[in-house]
């Protein structure tokens, strides 16, 4: 899976199993904490942040307009370049 973002850093599209998906709605953007103590995850001093998980909520929908909507939640942990796909809901 790969999401293109705007120069602000806001979602534009999303490609998921061969296909792109267009953002179609103001995305939903929010921050959650990794359970560092409970992993055990060790790191090197000086790495940043690893404790922050960012999350998008997006409505994407395929070609045109008239294309039935579907959400996408989105995740990316500390230190990870890929995103994850969470959860697809049919709206």
């Amino acid at each position: 899976m790969d999401v293109r973002f705007t120069a602000a850093g806001t979602p534009l599209a999303v490609r998921y199993d061969g296909r792109v998906w267009a953002v179609a709605a103001e995305p939903l953007h929010w921050f959650t904490r990794d359970s560092w103590w409970q992993t055990q995850r060790t790191v090197p001093v000086g790495v940043g942040n690893v404790v922050d998980i960012e999350h998008w909520r997006v409505q994407v929908r395929l070609g045109t307009s008239s294309a039935a909507l579907r959400t996408f939640e989105l995740r990316r942990d500390p230190l990870a370049e890929q995103w994850l796909l969470e959860s697809i809901t049919d709206n």
